[in-house]
């Protein structure tokens, strides 16, 4: 059995990974009697951690919000900043930062009081409103949706489709996912009894219904392949592009845009998705250095066709001069 600190961390850490644990389960996890998770979760409570009990057949053990911020390595301005940050990141475009960053934005968010939430969500709102013109989802949106997409909790909603008026609505949640720097939730509507892909920052009130259920088959390959077919969003090309150049160069060159690997001293391998062929070949453009096309065809048929073009302007012919 493991001592009673590193049990009690191990507690706490089964508890932000689920909305709610049985008993049973949970000291099964843990490795004690259910007399000794009943000791240690009050241990957890002294400690500031608010766990709310159920008892009867569907009882158990929750993490919940509490009215002061539980003793983490944080104080409550640097878990508002966090969660601002997380929030940003989350809706950024860098390649699986979202996935990691809703993860962490949940667990903070998860036993933040009201008036720090509120906080959060205020300046989110601020911060996007000023640097991009994309809309805006609420922290509190992604957390509650992204909770019940992981405990496979039935979830209740206002949701306004394009055009039309608010509409209520009861989904199985799947999954969130990403597709052109907007979120999404792919779900079973069990009102219309068919799959459908809800923008984040059109859904508003969501809340957990308070039931659980088993996940249906998704009629699609995955999450993002049924929200690109919904959305009509072409599939997203992978370009490769052997890079004779630094690898700290590119990277410069790049930015966030693409992911290198050093392939040499002299030469890194550069990794673009993207629904456009337009920004890779501008991205490799701006690098200045000589480059090999290692996928897909499509591209290599573009540089091609751009590399043509480009010899045609600077070799005019007598008509144009």
């Amino acid at each position: 059995m493991a001592n009673t600190s590193s049990r009690t961390l191990r507690l706490l850490s089964l508890l932000q990974t689920h909305r709610r644990w049985a008993g049973a389960e949970l000291a099964d996890r843990l490795g004690v009697s259910e007399r000794t998770l009943r000791r240690d979760v009050d241990r957890l409570r002294e400690l500031g951690y608010p766990v709310d009990t159920s008892r009867g057949t569907d009882g158990g053990y929750q993490l919940a919000p509490g009215a002061v911020l539980p003793p983490l390595v944080l104080d409550e301005e640097e878990a508002v900043a966090l969660a601002v940050g997380m929030g940003e990141a989350a809706r950024s475009a860098i390649t699986g930062m979202e996935t990691s960053a809703i993860r962490a934005l949940t667990k903070v968010v998860q036993v933040m009081p009201p008036r720090l939430r509120r906080r959060v969500d205020v300046l989110s709102e601020a911060m996007v409103s000023a640097t991009s013109a994309q809309p805006v989802v609420a922290v509190d949106v992604l957390t509650v949706v992204a909770q019940a997409c992981r405990d496979e909790e039935r979830l209740c909603f206002s949701y306004a489709a394009r055009g039309r008026e608010p509409s209520s609505r009861e989904v199985e949640p799947y999954r969130l996912v990403t597709v052109g720097r907007r979120w999404y939730l792919v779900a079973y509507d069990l009102t219309r009894l068919d799959w459908r892909s809800f923008r984040l920052d059109r859904l508003t009130e969501a809340r957990p219904a308070g039931a659980r259920f088993r996940p249906r088959d998704l009629p699609a390959r995955d999450a993002a392949a049924f929200v690109r077919a919904a959305a009509g969003v072409p599939e997203p090309y992978a370009v490769e592009a052997l890079v004779h150049a630094p690898a700290a160069r590119v990277r410069t060159a790049v930015g966030q845009w693409g992911t290198v690997e050093e392939a040499g001293e002299h030469s890194c391998v550069l990794t673009m998705t993207s629904t456009s062929l337009d920004w890779p070949i501008q991205a490799l453009g701006t690098v200045g250095a000589e480059f090999e096309v290692l996928g897909p065809p499509e591209f290599a048929a573009y540089v091609r066709e751009w590399g043509e073009r480009f010899v045609r302007a600077a070799s005019p012919g007598p008509a144009s001069r």
